[in-house]
């Protein structure tokens, strides 16, 4: 027998991040084992083992009724906003979330999102403060979706050299909370390739297909709010500065 992938399908039916379609599949209609409990969330983070046909991974699996209530943002769920995250990258063309869909679990409706095996021999630390293309895409990423909580621990580095984020419950407020770790391009010019992903990303807003998914998401505020803060960023196209009357870096920064 071949060795699994951890990108795409491997010869035991495994599945990985590189294989959207088949994991969207899996992550959708596969059987959900809970196997344990990210302790250090916040909210209930459960991992899982899911199972559909002869596919197999891991998932991350928050149910809505493990959420805390958060002041800031009193609308909607969380697992609706990693969801929608998961729904702008993908428009992006980026792929920075992991596969992501919202479904019924275990302990009712719910984010299931495939699990990444990041590669540990990597700097997180390191990766969060330098220059690294894949890095900066997520700091063009998190100004979309207007990220309150980019920490170094939201970071997943693969061996493959793609970077993939975690953890986007607290993104899409229509007030500026962005609150992030990766300030570092603050005031720069956008790369060429940032406004090229910008650009899909509006003309997908335009056809109104993307306005309609996201609706079923996040609020009618949020949604127009997202598309004003694209707007603003081809208008001006520079990394935006930290806000000046909300903390810039989240708690604790990793």
């Amino acid at each position: 027998m071949s060795q699994p992938s951890r990108y795409g399908v491997g010869g035991d039916g495994s599945v990985g991040p590189a294989d959207v379609e088949t994991a969207i599949r899996l992550l959708q209609h596969g059987e959900i084992t809970v196997e344990g409990r990210l302790v250090a969330a916040t909210n209930a983070t459960l991992y899982c083992a899911i199972e559909f046909e002869d596919l197999r991974a891991n998932c991350v699996y928050k149910p809505v009724s493990g959420e805390r209530p958060l002041w800031d943002f009193p609308d909607g769920t969380l697992a609706g906003r990693e969801v929608a995250a998961y729904v702008i990258s993908e428009q992006m063309g980026w792929r920075i979330v992991p596969p992501t869909v919202h479904r019924d679990g275990p302990f009712g409706p719910g984010m299931v999102q495939l699990w990444i095996d990041h590669d540990p021999d990597v700097d997180v630390l390191a990766l969060s403060r330098g220059d690294d293309p894949a890095v900066r895409r997520m700091a063009v990423f998190d100004a979309v979706v207007n990220n309150a909580d980019r920490k170094v621990g939201h970071l997943l580095p693969t061996a493959s050299g793609h970077v993939y984020g975690c953890d986007h419950g607290v993104c899409f407020s229509d007030e500026y909370k962005l609150r992030t770790v990766l300030w570092q391009w603050r005031g720069k010019d956008l790369t060429g390739e940032a406004v090229e992903a910008l650009q899909r990303l509006r003309h997908a807003f335009a056809r109104d297909g993307l306005t309609a998914r996201l609706r079923a998401l996040l609020s009618e505020e949020e949604v127009e709010a997202t598309v004003g803060r694209v707007d603003l960023m081809l208008k001006h196209r520079i990394h935006p500065y930290p806000p000046e009357d909300w903390p810039a870096i989240p708690w604790p920064p990793v």
